[in-house]
């Protein structure tokens, strides 16, 4: 039987984006919760650096305001916004089966929430709470090997080490027989790489005639790079969100000699080849179980204080930023 609900006459602090490059804490007024809402004290929260940095640039297309909105966004594109979709936190009040538990939300960065219990997911006592933020970013690797089709003993490359790309990279690495190698301008990824048993190379000595290319470093240099490592009649998969603007792409050469195909790939639905019998709630708990691999700690980058987060954002989102995204700790 559900525990009645406290209505929250304290408050909470959440992260706004406030203009471009600029971010602060403000106080946020929790709503009353209802009976299927759960109250949640936030542990951590993952940043997840590509999409937040065009949300920190203020580079969202006004074409796709409605389709960046995060599930529990408040404010609206450009500025001032309230973004963000990695939150681990203990619910503290709820329905009794929850009471107690820590569990993932797809939450802006804020200290405290109330969400519908329908939009976590359950985090195993076993998974540490900082790897259980990889969980948005797994369920996008997820539908991506689903969009590529990809199988055993497939030759697979993975363009971009950022937290989707590796993620990537880790689950094809668990395909039988899979040929995986992870291509990334930083050297210091192949620790990484190597941590996860996945091959490493520099762009200039990615390998070629791969069955599957998977482009995720958001760069028209990275798309070029996928094009020239795909075989023939090979696929494409590209998952980077590029914002506005234009990218250059290298059509001529053996994109149409090798009938190479590019198809897109988003989180925002399942993958057509899952859609008929999986859901999002699915998708979420196959992400979440997918992340019980202690190798996976390699991913987790350094925690940083979520009251210092407005200092160091500009440099987390810089373009220049390499190394992993870190983590916001709230305690």
């Amino acid at each position: 039987m559900p525990v009645p609900m406290r209505i929250t006459e304290e408050g909470a602090s959440g992260l706004w984006f406030v203009g471009p490059q600029k971010a602060e804490i403000r106080p946020t007024a929790l709503p009353q919760a209802g009976r299927d809402d759960v109250v949640v004290r936030t542990l951590y929260s993952g940043v997840s650096r590509g999409t937040e940095r065009l949300v920190f640039e203020g580079r969202v297309p006004a074409s796709e305001y409605d389709r960046m909105s995060s599930p529990m966004q408040e404010g609206t594109f450009p500025f001032p916004v309230k973004y963000g979709y990695c939150a681990v936190g203990l619910v503290e009040a709820g329905p009794a089966a929850w009471l107690g538990k820590r569990a993932f939300a797809l939450h802006p960065h804020q200290d405290r929430f109330v969400a519908p219990v329908t939009m976590l997911t359950l985090v195993p006592d076993h998974i540490p709470s900082p790897r259980a933020t990889l969980a948005a970013n797994m369920e996008t690797a997820l539908n991506a090997l689903w969009d590529a089709e990809c199988g055993p003993s497939d030759r697979i490359v993975v363009i971009g080490a950022g937290g989707v790309g590796l993620l990537v990279a880790h689950l094809a690495g668990r395909l039988p027989g899979a040929d995986v190698t992870l291509v990334d301008i930083d050297p210091g990824k192949s620790a990484i790489a190597e941590a996860l048993g996945i091959a490493f190379a520099l762009p200039d000595a990615a390998p070629d005639n791969a069955d599957v290319v998977f482009h995720t470093s958001a760069s028209q240099e990275g798309l070029a790079t996928a094009l020239r490592c795909a075989g023939d009649e090979a696929t494409i998969v590209e998952m980077s969100w590029y914002g506005e603007g234009t990218v250059g792409a290298p059509l001529g050469g053996a994109f149409h000699a090798g009938r190479l195909r590019i198809i897109s790939s988003q989180v925002g639905q399942v993958a057509p080849s899952r859609r008929t019998r999986w859901c999002t709630s699915r998708r979420r708990d196959a992400a979440m179980a997918l992340l019980d691999d202690a190798r996976l700690d390699v991913l987790v980058g350094e925690e940083v204080d979520f009251l210092d987060l407005p200092r160091r954002l500009p440099d987390i989102l810089s373009g220049e930023a390499r190394g992993l995204p870190p983590v916001i700790r709230y305690e």
